[in-house]
């Protein structure tokens, strides 16, 4: 089996793969004093429950918070004996090069979703990723990543408009019934849902023409489905785009020897 692990900045998600058939996908909170011995606690426990005997083989992470990668690399050390590939460093082979300004550190996840976007669509591509950020990672014909946008999150707008305007309430993302809301909380939906719809077409577009010719647009993430089934916004949606990248990347070096 392949364990691979991609730890954002709110969620770590683990997924084992046999072969081409995910096993299992399993979430928890990031959290960086967590200790190898208690995502092993919480990994086992969890992996029992689903009836799995996980006799892992190889491990790649791709994680966007530093300070949690150590963990869990003696995590993958210490219960299976292996040392990860790590997406980012050095020793882990990319199938697609990478062409931005020298010295720009690309976040890992965005270049794993490049990846899998492009196994999945071809070139030519814009990668609309619904995290903490909200981000547009662009692939070129061949493949190669070769910029983006990065926007606040949905959630941390709406936490922003919480925390800055006292006489506003906390809400749940959702799709209004109608655009002028007649209270508050249909204010703030309306706002928040139709204007990301407005962000993701706008940044689309002019990414296009910028690019110079027409591009797929791939949705992922936790709220992808909501504005797809409401506004349909992308060209395909796709939700386990980063663990399928992992998947691809680790079978890349692989192939070459590297691990």
């Amino acid at each position: 089996m392949l364990l691979t692990i991609d730890c954002g900045n709110t969620n770590t998600v683990f997924t084992l793969w046999e072969g081409e058939e995910n096993v299992c996908t399993l979430r928890t909170s990031t959290a960086h004093q967590r200790t190898a011995d208690s995502y092993w606690v919480w990994f086992s426990t969890l992996i029992k429950h689903h009836g799995i005997t996980p006799d892992v083989e190889g491990v790649i992470i791709s994680s966007t918070v530093p300070r949690v990668v150590f963990n869990l690399r003696v995590f993958t050390d210490r219960y299976f004996n292996l040392r990860p590939l790590v997406v980012g460093k050095p020793e882990c082979l990319l199938p697609v090069d990478v062409r931005v300004d020298a010295g720009t550190a690309v976040g890992p996840d965005r270049l794993v979703n490049t990846v899998a976007g492009f196994n999945l669509c071809g070139g030519d591509l814009i990668i609309v990723d619904f995290g903490t950020a909200t981000t547009f990672d662009v692939a070129d014909s061949d493949g190669a990543y070769i910029g983006g946008v990065i926007a606040p999150g949905v959630n941390l707008s709406l936490e922003a408009l919480h925390m800055a305007a006292a006489a506003l309430p906390h809400v749940d993302i959702t799709h209004p019934d109608k655009v002028i809301g007649t209270n508050t909380i249909a204010c703030m939906q309306s706002g928040i849902f139709w204007g990301y719809v407005g962000l993701i077409k706008e940044i689309s577009s002019r990414i296009q023409d910028e690019h110079g010719r027409k591009m797929k647009v791939i949705g992922t993430g936790g709220l992808a489905p909501l504005f797809q089934s409401h506004a349909p916004v992308f060209d395909h949606f796709e939700d386990s785009l980063t663990m399928q990248g992992l998947k691809i990347i680790y079978e890349h070096n692989k192939a070459q020897g590297n691990v």
